[in-house]
């Protein structure tokens, strides 16, 4: 049985041609119309590449950090020892530690959004491996996560970075702002998504690279972008 269109989604729909394929201009224009919910929505934004993520050279995945943020405030765990606690804890890194921060995890405690590990703690970290991993929290160094300057991966992670990998069918899924975000703004950081992602494109990859593109808010319909355009963003 078809899920009925609830009143508030029938009335955001016809604010959207769904026969169109709009460009990055029109679609962020359109997207401020679509505000509808009582708090301050993220602006997400959704992707297809043709690529198979089951080869290790088209596994898309990266971090960048956006021009204007995130709007979101970001808690992060540093896993380090020595003066590399010191530096981590004075870049405003909300936990920092080593087996106290494990027996946390283990416990079920995940009070944080990023986790952040220098590469002498990672054998230390493979314990909660099976934890961190499904929620996409395990470190990396293609996301800048596994450093041994934990203070400017503080500084990132506070400042805006939004971390991408394509799921199994290709698709990505990251947030890029608020709704409440001036409309240059939010262009500006969606550009700088499209550029870091346009440059991850692997030479295996044949064909069109990004075959499908879209921006919503958390409670709105998504509107279609023309993905000549994002080709372009270089």
């Amino acid at each position: 049985m078809a899920k009925k269109t609830s009143k508030r989604t029938a009335k955001l729909l016809e604010k959207i041609d769904n026969t169109k394929q709009y460009s990055i201009d029109e679609a962020f224009s359109t997207l401020k119309e679509l505000k509808s919910a009582k708090f301050d929505e993220t602006v997400e934004v959704a992707l297809n590449l043709n690529v198979d993520p089951r080869h290790a050279d088209q596994m898309i995945r990266g971090s960048v950090v956006l021009p204007h943020g995130t709007g979101k405030k970001v808690r992060v765990a540093v896993f380090a020892k020595g003066e590399k606690i010191d530096e981590a804890k004075a870049a405003g890194a909300d936990l920092v530690g080593s087996d106290e921060l494990i027996e946390m995890i283990q416990s079920g405690n995940l009070d944080f959004d990023t986790v952040i590990s220098t590469p002498d703690m990672m054998g230390v970290l493979g314990k909660v491996a099976r934890i961190l991993g499904p929620k996409g929290l395990m470190p990396n160094p293609k996301t800048g996560t596994v450093t041994m300057d934990v203070a400017k991966a503080v500084e990132n992670a506070k400042g805006g970075q939004v971390n991408f990998r394509v799921d199994k069918k290709g698709n990505i899924h990251a947030g890029i702002g608020k709704v409440s975000f001036d409309e240059d703004k939010i262009k500006a950081n969606f550009r700088t998504l499209i550029e870091k992602i346009n440059k991850a494109k692997p030479a295996s990859a044949k064909g069109k690279y990004m075959t499908n593109a879209a921006v919503s808010l958390t409670m709105s319909p998504s509107i279609t972008l023309d993905v000549s355009e994002l080709a372009e963003i270089k």
